[in-house]
């Protein structure tokens, strides 16, 4: 099969700012159908009630919508932002039906929370105390979700979290395209301000165990993400300037880079090598190039995203694969072979190479699960592909351990973390207040 290229097809430019004015706001509202069985709230993973908040825009009670969402997903600020609204709830509006644009969800949703998540207006508190505690392991959405409910309920809560800025891939893995960093941290000041303390730079398995923490809190959830993109195997890999496409987007949000002059070559087909080549773009990198083994349509990236990659100039080559790291040091190029689909199986054309001139190579072919560290907890059993395995509350097989996130899903969206998080923590609620938790084997 012959390889691909996609040409951009318009100039670069960044996308629209995240929020809306008063009144942009108030005349994208004033398009919705207000749906009585309204598809776009069965489309969101945390049955955000979209036409009631957005009725509250319409007649100017903006903490009313802003509780309506929140109240359902804890982190909507950050949701607004980086979810693929345009699959999810917004793909499902019923205005696409009727051939028109659907409605702007995701920055209606931005609108409504920002004074509350960002600025300074208090809807939430620390309940009651219950005299309970709970640790949670990961500040990432799904350990933020599950603390911040927790805490809104009444429990103690402490995150253990190995970074040493909390947030998890909120905060150093989304492309600051969809999201900046300062914006990300700030959330999680607003679900610190809710009593949840945050230990950073405590790598639990190595600075304490998960029994350390089953000592000393009455519960335990596990919320921890994915691991880095393990090595490709690639002769050549160690030179200077092949990297983690995630720890390229993890500096390009700490400020670390100067893009200016490289030629920058990303390797995979999914949401993260279209962030990574995206944001390459944006950063003022000299060519952006996107290398997939397969087509366009077998790519694992939402389209939207892909057509963005294409509107800011990244080039996609297609029906390649690569086969070793050229350069001497420094990485010059990668020397990939074609590929073509025979018998319905994806096999290579041995000595049909090219090579794709770069400066940096970036792997995003997937991320690691954290199996090491899974299978150290006691009684807490995974799956053949490593993930947790949960029963519908989220709790393990050792009763006093629930878990969430992507170390059970495997890798969603941040939403479907924040969902685990929020079901997780009403689960242990009900535990930790039952008649007879005294005698829970907990």
């Amino acid at each position: 099969m012959t390889s691909t290229i996609h040409r951009p097809v318009s100039a670069p430019g960044l996308e629209p700012s995240a929020t809306m004015s008063r009144d942009e706001a108030l005349v994208e509202a004033h398009r919705c159908l207000m749906c009585w069985d309204a598809p776009c709230i069965r489309a969101c993973p945390t049955d955000i009630n979209v036409p009631k908040f957005i009725k509250m825009i319409t007649t100017g009670d903006l903490v009313g919508s802003a509780r309506t969402i929140l109240d359902a997903n804890i982190l909507g600020g950050s949701c607004a932002r980086v979810c693929p609204t345009e699959v999810l709830c917004a793909g499902a509006c019923v205005l696409n039906d009727l051939h028109e644009r659907p409605i702007d969800i995701g920055r209606l949703q931005a609108f409504s929370t920002d004074d509350v998540v960002f600025g300074d207006v208090d809807l939430y508190h620390a309940g009651e105390a219950s005299g309970r505690s709970v640790g949670i392991v990961g500040a990432g959405p799904a350990g933020l979700s599950c603390g911040a409910e927790l805490a809104i309920l009444g429990h103690d809560v402490v995150i253990y979290d190995a970074a040493d800025e909390p947030g998890g891939l909120n905060t150093h893995g989304v492309a600051n395209y969809k999201m900046d960093k300062p914006t990300a941290l700030l959330e999680v000041e607003f679900i610190k301000r809710l009593g949840v303390e945050i230990r950073s730079n405590i790598a639990v398995g190595t600075d304490v165990t998960v029994d350390d923490l089953l000592s000393t809190h009455d519960a335990v959830f596990v919320g921890v993400g994915l691991g880095p993109v393990p090595a490709l195997g690639l002769e050549g890999e160690g030179r200077m300037g092949s990297a983690d496409a995630l720890e390229f987007i993890a500096d390009i949000r700490s400020g670390g880079l100067d893009l200016s002059g490289e030629r920058i070559v990303v390797i995979g087909g999914g949401n993260t090598a279209i962030d990574a080549v995206t944001q390459a773009a944006m950063s003022g990198a000299q060519r952006v190039t996107l290398v997939y083994r397969r087509g366009r349509d077998a790519m694992g990236a939402y389209p939207h995203d892909i057509e963005r990659a294409l509107n800011v100039g990244v080039e996609f080559i297609h029906w390649m694969t690569p086969v070793r790291i050229v350069g001497d040091g420094a990485v010059t190029a990668l020397a990939c072979e074609r590929t073509e689909m025979f018998d319905g199986r994806l096999v290579t054309t041995e000595g049909d190479e090219i090579e794709i001139p770069a400066t940096m190579i970036l792997r995003a072919t997937g991320q690691a699960k954290r199996t090491s560290f899974l299978g150290t907890l006691d009684g807490v059993t995974t799956d053949e592909a490593g993930r947790v395995v949960v029963d519908g509350d989220f709790r393990t097989e050792n009763p006093g351990i629930w878990a969430g996130g992507d170390c059970v899903n495997g890798g969603m969206e941040v939403v479907n973390a924040v969902a685990h998080g929020k079901a997780a923590a009403a689960s242990i609620d009900r535990v930790l207040r039952s008649v007879d938790a005294e005698s829970e084997d907990i």
